[in-house]
């Protein structure tokens, strides 16, 4: 994944908090919780970057905290809150 172009899917809606962000995606109607002010830079940064690792590093999360943060993309992934950059979403 860290070397894959993610982005946030286009139903999701992000909405600040104290803690960081809640994620409410329109189509499936789930809510997710972002319990990190830097997961948000991440998911907010992932459209602007080549890949999910440079999301990272443009977020400032340190190299040996990649495999927590992927753990948590592979889990916005699963409830359709990022998805696959594709060529033609990346035109």
């Amino acid at each position: 994944m860290l070397d894959e172009p993610w982005t946030m899917s286009p139903s999701v809606e992000l909405r600040p908090e104290p803690f960081g962000a809640l994620a409410y995606h329109f189509g499936n109607r789930k809510l997710t919780f972002l319990k990190r002010p830097e997961l948000v830079v991440v998911v907010q940064g992932l459209a602007d970057q080549p890949d999910v690792r440079s999301a990272l590093e443009q977020a400032g999360v340190p190299a040996h905290q990649h495999d927590a943060y992927v753990t948590a993309l592979r889990g916005l992934a699963a409830a359709d809150m990022i998805r696959p950059r594709t060529q033609e979403a990346a035109a």
